[in-house]
């Protein structure tokens, strides 16, 4: 048997990285930065008022009654009102506006009498600290600094610190277009024995959460020439970027899965409970990622090795084991869970099936074989998106 990390890395070697695109900043959100990014100007761009309230010189710092000159709101040049900057005068200042040359510190309206705007003189207190309420230019970041680097997932706050920047589009890596292949005789017929495809809307949902395109699902009968026609007709059409299949690669009588493609890649098991079968293959030069069956084991696959190669998924944490975890005594354990307070507990039950029972998990706690008893650090992947 091979170790998630070595058919990771196998799948890894039969995936081209796509072509970079752009595209307005506003619809980037989940998408990975195609190349780094740096700050062109200082954020913030000058110094500016962290406060309501009134700038004062140097010559202003000891307090006391003092004359008031023309308001400066945000978006005004305090150099059109003060273009020799302060003199006599303290400066009312609304927050956020640019400070005029020759500010030492910004006092708050409600630390003065009247603590209202609008009177000719005010009363400031005494003894304000030499640069209080002014927020620096470049204090967030300077000119020159990389904002985020090539690779990188760009979230809500990425798109704030862009748009910041006076970026409107932004290069991206192309997503992946991939095709769904699930099924088997026995799902969806009209039969006491079928049962639905859950495995299909959930590959459709879970490439939505990571950010891969899904071109076109296909649906598989236990024929094997049937499904190799259906395969090339869709890849010729729609010029896929990736297949991925569920069910139908383990060693019984109708895996049609394994048939069709065992010729074209590798089958066989990983050493990991649920999602032991795996395989992989390039069928019409195209990459095939085939996932197990059993709904839990489909889920737990995708996040190991679809979403991370082909799309974005959150990286791997580490956790405190909250109850003692038996394992298993030759391979390694995924069990749904959920993280709180830094502390991993699974949830339901860890057999394959058991789709519903994972309704609450938030996570894959990874179990070392042999188990481990609480209070032991382990490792834990996000089932959530990345963004």
């Amino acid at each position: 048997m091979v170790t998630p990390e070595e058919h990771a890395a196998a799948i890894a070697r039969l995936i081209t990285e796509q072509p970079a695109v752009a595209v307005p900043l506003v619809d980037a959100r989940g998408r990975l930065l195609a190349a780094p990014v740096t700050a062109e100007f200082d954020s913030p761009r000058f110094d500016n008022s962290q406060m309501d309230g009134y700038a004062l010189s140097a010559a202003h710092l000891a307090g006391g009654e003092l004359p008031v000159g023309a308001t400066l709101a945000a978006g005004t040049d305090p150099d059109a009102l003060y273009p020799d900057g302060i003199a006599a005068e303290i400066v009312p200042i609304m927050t956020g506006a640019k400070v005029p040359r020759g500010t030492a510190a910004i006092v708050a309206i409600e630390h003065c009498d009247p603590p209202t705007f609008g009177a000719a003189t005010v009363a400031v207190p005494a003894d304000i600290p030499l640069g209080q309420f002014i927020r620096p230019a470049g204090s967030d970041i300077a000119a020159g600094e990389t904002l985020l680097e090539a690779g990188a997932v760009i979230t809500p706050v990425a798109i704030g610190v862009l748009a910041g920047q006076g970026i409107t589009d932004v290069e991206v890596r192309g997503r992946h277009r991939v095709i769904v292949c699930t099924g088997g005789a026995e799902i969806g017929a009209d039969s006491a024995a079928a049962i639905p495809d859950a495995n299909g809307p959930m590959l459709q949902a879970l490439c939505a959460q990571a950010g891969i395109d899904v071109a076109a699902h296909v649906r598989t009968i236990d024929d094997p020439e049937q499904l190799a026609a259906d395969l090339g007709s869709v890849i010729e059409q729609l010029n896929p970027t990736a297949i991925i299949t569920s069910g139908g690669i383990s060693a019984g009588e109708f895996e049609v899965i394994r048939q069709v493609l065992a010729p074209h890649g590798w089958f066989g098991h990983v050493d990991q409970q649920p999602g032991g079968p795996q395989g992989w293959a390039v069928f019409h030069d195209v990459p095939v990622i085939c996932l197990p069956g059993n709904p839990v084991s489909t889920l737990v696959s995708f996040r190991l090795f679809v979403a991370p190669l082909l799309g974005t998924a959150p990286a791997a944490v580490t956790s405190v084991m909250g109850t003692d975890a038996p394992g298993l005594p030759t391979k390694e354990q995924f069990l749904r869970g959920v993280i709180a307070d830094g502390t991993a507990h699974p949830v339901g039950g860890a057999g394959s099936h058991l789709l519903a029972q994972a309704l609450g998990a938030t996570c894959l706690i990874r179990i070392p074989a042999g188990g481990v008893p609480a209070g032991t650090t382990v490792t834990a992947y996000p089932l959530g998106a990345s963004s």
